[in-house]
């Protein structure tokens, strides 16, 4: 089953993220709280596998959940390989659209100017919101469907 790991949020942007208990999702915005939540962008929320931070952590760092910047990590699907237009149901309520997959890492980040390497370029997945909720810990991911509307 593949499921949330961890919400994370920061008010800064460029800044590792802290876990939270639980965070709210807001539609066509992002989540509540974070520095990166934004109506006018498709990047509303960043997601990123376990699997992809264990990779970093087998090279001999110590990183974890929110330490490249995204909202949630998951586990038990590896999230970057599914592809843009992909809906992702949470939980009971909030729903995904993946619009990109990686993006151009910039070297004023916490996690490049500590361990002189990122893995949001190529494995972190970013959504906009479809439809807002709760999400904490241990929710349910699904993958729906895919999306061809473009």
């Amino acid at each position: 089953m593949a499921k949330i790991i961890t919400v994370c949020r920061s008010k800064e942007k460029g800044a590792r993220k802290e876990a939270i208990a639980e965070g709210i999702i807001k539609k066509n915005y992002g989540l509540l709280g974070d520095a990166h939540a934004d109506s006018s962008t498709h990047r509303q929320v960043s997601l990123l596998g376990i699997e992809s931070i264990d990779k970093i952590r087998k090279s001999g760092f110590e990183v974890g959940p929110g330490d490249f910047a995204e909202n949630l990590t998951t586990a038990g699907l590896y999230i970057s390989s599914l592809p843009v237009g992909t809906i992702l149901s949470i939980g009971r309520d909030v729903l995904l659209e993946i619009t990109q997959i990686g993006k151009n890492c910039h070297s004023g980040c916490a996690i490049f100017r500590q361990i002189g390497k990122c893995i949001m370029p190529k494995e972190g997945v970013f959504v906009r919101v479809l439809r807002g909720g709760r999400v904490k810990a241990e929710d349910e991911i699904k993958v729906s469907e895919v999306c061809n509307e473009k």
